[in-house]
């Protein structure tokens, strides 16, 4: 009697896994990391703004628009809740994305004004901060890569006959995605390096 449930036990691992069971745990345990990497650049990126914000306030604090836009813009991103069911929700996703495309454009705008103020650009605090936040916004560019690359993945197998079935009989789901204008923002990182002819043209 012990062997025969040893053998179903068997049998039983050896049909999910042909039905790609495994294989839909593995795709979602990588959406998982993939995700919370994204989550730990975009709060990289967040951490670095109330510096940002005194340093630029201290030498342009006539830009208070500017500097108002991106403080709320990262008050809004820090006000929405980063749960493991937000990558289920296609609107809590969207809103999250939304939120953070948001703050990307207040940055650029605070960036560009940055330009300037000749003293603002040659502080060494600002430097340094310019310079993370460049390598942040790298950052955050291949972890969104990776990302979108897990769920594409993912989504295929749950959609993808036998492997559909089983995701079905496990309540596993779609999941939505980043989305974006232009296919080069997902592969270009927001330009913040205004020592080069392209950046300072694009000054008001």
């Amino acid at each position: 009697m012990r062997l025969l449930r040893v053998f179903a036990v068997l049998w039983l691992c050896l049909g999910l896994s042909a039905c790609g069971y495994n294989t839909i745990q593995a795709e979602d345990e990588q959406i998982n990391a993939s995700w919370s990497e994204v989550v730990n650049q975009y709060q990289r990126r967040a951490d670095l703004i109330p510096n940002l914000v005194r340093t630029v306030k201290a030498y342009a604090s006539q830009e208070q628009e500017v500097l108002t836009r991106v403080t709320e813009a990262r008050s809004r991103v820090g006000s929405i809740q980063i749960t493991p069911e937000l990558v289920k929700d296609t609107q809590a996703f969207a809103s999250y994305q939304a939120a953070q495309r948001e703050m990307s454009g207040a940055l650029s705008r605070l960036m560009v004004v940055s330009e300037n103020y000749p003293q603002l650009k040659s502080d060494a605090n600002f430097r340094d901060l310019q310079a993370q936040l460049e390598g942040t916004e790298n950052r955050i560019t291949v972890a969104r890569n990776r990302y979108i690359k897990a769920v594409e993945m993912y989504n295929v197998t749950v959609r993808s006959f036998p492997s559909n079935m089983t995701a079905k009989a496990f309540g596993f789901t779609t999941k939505p995605n980043f989305t974006v204008e232009n296919e080069k923002a997902i592969s270009t990182a927001p330009m913040v390096d205004f020592d080069s002819p392209k950046a300072a043209g694009a000054a008001p």
